[in-house]
């Protein structure tokens, strides 16, 4: 069976190798991750995710705030790693910072208080999705990315240097670039484990 979302979504792989050259101008490129983010659907269509775009130097910047951060609480002996690491995420061409605004979600608990406890996680569930919608536009444009997770440790200084608002709550990274090499073959569990499917 040929399915076009399913091919897009298999295209879709975490690279790590990144080179900071983009197959068009940057200007597309936050259309394109702007258009994704916009298009992904939200519990009540709160539209509560949030994203900081940066290119080139913006996006080595923020690299080097992490590396810094990391540098405070990694033992020196194990700190070659970890900054390999930002240098292969500042060697792409840029990074998306993805937020949730918990403005949007102490809101939607106050107008619909049945569903209260469940705002948050809704907005959760809303912002994995503009994730992995900006991961698969970017890869269907031929470049690759890779998500990561350095949140809270370096949120204070993110916050000040790009004036984000108090209450986006920083939930991942993606660095972004025309991919230098191959990922690693996709392995899968068994359907067996994974799914039960009836009538």
């Amino acid at each position: 069976m040929s399915n076009r979302e399913i091919e897009v979504l298999a295209k879709r792989r975490t690279h790590y190798a990144l080179t900071n050259t983009l197959p068009m101008p940057t200007a597309e490129v936050d259309a394109l991750i702007r258009d994704a983010m916009r298009l992904t659907p939200s519990a009540f269509n709160s539209q509560s995710s949030r994203a900081v775009i940066l290119f080139g130097a913006e996006s080595v910047k923020l690299w080097n705030i992490v590396r810094e951060t990391l540098r405070k609480i990694v033992p020196a002996e194990a700190f070659a790693s970890t900054n390999q690491k930002m240098d292969a995420f500042a060697a792409g061409a840029g990074t998306v910072l993805f937020f949730e605004d918990m403005d949007t979600v102490e809101s939607l608990k106050k107008n619909f208080p049945l569903y209260a406890d469940n705002f948050p996680i809704f907005s959760e569930q809303s912002g994995g999705m503009a994730q992995l919608a900006v991961w698969t536009a970017l890869s269907e444009a031929g470049i690759g990315a890779s998500l990561q997770h350095y949140n809270p440790l370096p949120d204070a200084e993110i916050a000040a240097t790009w004036g984000v608002p108090a209450a986006w709550k920083l939930r991942a990274q993606m660095p972004f670039g025309v991919a230098s090499a191959e990922p690693a073959a996709k392995t899968f569990i068994d359907d067996a484990d994974r799914f039960k499917t009836f009538g």
